[in-house]
């Protein structure tokens, strides 16, 4: 059985526990209902949106999809992790990791950024996910971790790992800071020289510094 412990009490939580509470919460609905999952998610994506992250709460969360809390915490966890999975992120980190390190070492700033920018940047969606959760994350330290596992440790060190290269931690933030810093000043401060370029031109601008950080020579002692 598993168990998970409910955020808002402090309440463990098993599988059938979990299923008689989304019974109860759930008795009456029609016939052919999303998933509770799916019904915990849009919530929390309108109340996320509307009220921010500081201001929303589970219960709230739990009371709009019309299930117990109990289940929120059955499914995803905790606050955090809930706001994470509600924006959707545009691809997964494993298969990307993948895809980018597969072929010619010397490219693989190329694939890196060129995933970046017609993944993440040039999507409305996706790139409205991506600029939420900076924003979160620069309000809410509690999320940092979250971001970091996500992004560095679980794309960019393994891509930097799977090309052979040294001091993979160090050169997987370094791309990270150009890979949000990219990001940030095109979409957020808008900057006019990187708003008025296109894709291709960001990816040919900004490959090339990737490029170094992942397989050239760094200073370091």
């Amino acid at each position: 059985m598993v168990v998970k412990r409910d955020e808002a009490g402090g309440h463990e939580v098993g599988d059938d526990e979990a299923r008689g509470a989304e019974s109860t919460a759930r008795r009456g609905r029609r016939p052919g209902a999303s998933t509770t999952r799916d019904e915990i998610l849009a919530a929390a994506r309108r109340q996320f949106a509307e009220l921010g992250f500081r201001r929303t709460s589970v219960r709230a969360i739990a009371r709009e999809a019309g299930v117990d809390p109990k289940l929120v915490g059955h499914w995803f966890g905790g606050k955090a992790e809930l706001f994470v999975a509600s924006v959707q992120l545009p691809f997964s980190p494993r298969e990307l990791a993948d895809r980018i390190a597969q072929g010619d070492p010397d490219r693989v700033g190329e694939r890196l950024v060129t995933a970046l920018v017609h993944g993440v940047l040039e999507d409305p969606a996706a790139r409205g996910r991506g600029i939420a959760l900076l924003r979160a994350v620069a309000t809410e330290p509690q999320l940092a971790p979250l971001l970091r596992r996500l992004v560095v440790a679980e794309v960019l060190t393994p891509v930097a790992r799977a090309i052979g290269a040294d001091h993979a931690e160090v050169r997987a933030s370094l791309v990270a800071s150009q890979m949000v810093g990219l990001l940030m000043m095109r979409h957020v401060v808008e900057l006019g020289p990187l708003v008025e370029r296109g894709p291709d031109e960001l990816v040919a601008l900004v490959a090339p510094t990737v490029q170094r950080y992942l397989t050239g020579e760094l200073p370091l002692a």
